[in-house]
């Protein structure tokens, strides 16, 4: 079983095209009901395919950029909702997400933002909010990997803050029970269908050794190796990240195809070859309504690329600034005018 050894970063956390879905403003207050898929249609109609091509250039050099734009888009709505806080470096009154835990040495595909936000402020200058670059990055990098398109609400804005306490407490951790990730996605109003066809996004992308190794040799305080895991990936995993390592290697979240978005994660998990504890977890954890949504993906890719695209469009719904709260950030690490 190949794992791989390289740098110190984690990607984490997708052809059917949904065209029609309904709208509740029930769901996350009225703000999304202003949110539609044709926003910048008579303002920066090319918005969407810039996105993508700009992507379609940057994976011609890095693979596993699809796995940490859409990351970076699920990292933001889980704090404030969102608003591309995410972003946002440091400076004088800002505290950057960029550095708390889940985020700090792990975040990456920043570059890549803005290099996307280069080219649309070219095209249609102030008109294209960072919030919306990265709902729109994350449907292209899915597509472009292989897995379904959706069509992406947009008319989002950008905050004009951060809340680095609020990535440390609200980010559901790869460490986690089961019960306390739920209740983390519970909280911005996603459900247990929203939770597992999401894991999916982990059928793409790499992690590093410090978001598993507690699996490897005392899981829990136990004195011994999480039994969850299957082992002959333990036996492979224990190589690529020892005891007393310094946690630089990185491996596959999806052991069977690493680069293609596929339904492979749910047949995984069937195995135990979930690599991070709140992977493994969806399908091992006893009585848990998760486990019939696993299987269910996992003989069925299409109702899990169906499932996936409506998760997404409800993450992104997620609290966004509409109307005239927030801004168009020029520059998607700084506010204007700082």
């Amino acid at each position: 079983m190949a794992v791989t050894n390289t740098s110190t970063t984690c990607d984490g956390f997708f052809m059917i095209i949904l065209t029609t879905f309904v709208i509740s403003s029930s769901f996350f207050g009225t703000s999304k009901a202003q949110l539609n898929a044709t926003f910048y249609s008579g303002t920066c109609p090319n918005a969407s395919a810039i996105v993508r091509t700009t992507i379609q250039q940057a994976l011609q050099s890095d693979s596993r950029i699809g796995a940490s734009l859409i990351r970076l888009h699920f990292h933001d709505c889980f704090v404030n909702g969102c608003d591309a806080s995410i972003l946002l470096d440091d400076s004088g009154s800002i505290q950057s997400e960029k550095n708390a835990g889940p985020n700090a040495n792990s975040a990456r595909g920043f570059n890549v933002v803005d290099n996307i936000k280069t080219a649309l402020e070219n095209a249609c200058p102030g008109v294209v909010s960072c919030s919306d670059v990265l709902a729109l990055a994350s449907e292209a990098s899915v597509s472009l990997s292989g897995g379904p398109s959706w069509t992406v609400l947009l008319g989002r804005r950008d905050g004009l803050t951060a809340n680095q306490a609020g990535a440390n407490s609200s980010i559901p951790s790869p460490f986690e029970s089961l019960s306390n990730i739920t209740s983390k996605f519970t909280a911005v109003r996603l459900n247990t269908n929203d939770l597992v066809a999401l894991s999916g996004a982990h059928t793409f992308g790499r992690a590093r050794c410090g978001l598993f190794s507690n699996r490897l040799f005392n899981f829990s305080g136990s004195g011994n190796p999480d039994p969850t895991l299957n082992t002959t990936l333990l036996s492979s995993l224990q190589q690529l990240c020892p005891q007393n390592g310094t946690g630089s290697g990185i491996t596959n979240l999806d052991l069977s195809t690493p680069d293609a978005f596929d339904n492979n994660y749910f047949t995984n998990l069937q195995s135990n070859n979930g690599l991070l504890q709140s992977d493994q977890e969806l399908f091992s954890t006893t009585g848990s309504a998760t486990i019939a949504i696993v299987t269910s993906f996992a003989s069925n890719q299409s109702l899990f690329f169906q499932a996936f695209a409506q998760s997404m469009i409800n993450m992104g719904n997620i609290s966004p600034l509409t109307g005239s709260r927030g801004e168009i950030r020029l520059d998607c690490k700084k506010v204007n005018g700082s």
